[in-house]
Formats: C-alpha cells, structure tokens, sequence
C-alpha cells in the first residue's frame, strides 16, 4: 500500500510543479513572461489576475523592447502571448509596476 501512495506521488509531482513559474527562465507553462502581449476577451494562453500585493510577477508596460522579465509591451497583432485579465481562478496574478519588474 505504501509503495502505490509513494508511485502516485511520484507520478503527480512533476504535474503540480508545472504550474509554477521558472524563476530562472522567466517562463510559466512554457510561456515566456516577457514580450509582446495581446490583451484577449477568449482563448488565452494564461490568466492573469491583476493585484496591489502579493502578486507572483510584478511587471512593467514599455513601448519597445520588451527583453527583460516582466517587461510587457501591448499589440494588437503578431503576440508572443496572450493574456486574459479575470477576477477569480487566474493562471498568476501581476501587479503592475513603474520600475524593477521581475519575479519576487
């Protein structure tokens, strides 16, 4: 009985641990969270929840060259991810920031 709890652990862990974000790589599921962002009403790549404490990534708006973690630049076309903003039940919650984005 032991041995079957410990394989179904082993086996979920590397599930749960996917919904988390690479601090080293600035990814979350896959999804870089830096770049060009398409704000969307449907079918987004990841959810997000907008808050003033507490939040997974603190990111800034920039016009241009969004290279840095946490860096967002908005278009309308051509996203490297698409975001939808919701109130409940978000992928990771972002506060937005004027200065120093990243993970905290």
């Amino acid at each position: 009985m032991c041995l079957v709890v410990w394989a179904i652990f082993l086996f979920i862990q590397p599930l749960l641990a996917s919904d988390k974000i690479d601090s080293n790589n600035c990814t979350f599921k896959g999804h870089n969270l830096y770049g060009k962002i398409q704000f969307v009403n449907s079918f987004p790549d990841l959810k997000v929840q907008i808050v003033n404490s507490f939040p997974d990534i603190q990111v800034q708006m920039v016009n241009s060259f969004p290279s840095k973690c946490g860096q967002w630049q908005a278009v309308n076309s051509f996203p490297d991810l698409k975001v939808q903003i919701v109130n409940s039940f978000p992928d990771i919650k972002i506060q937005y920031v004027n200065s120093f984005p990243g993970i905290k």
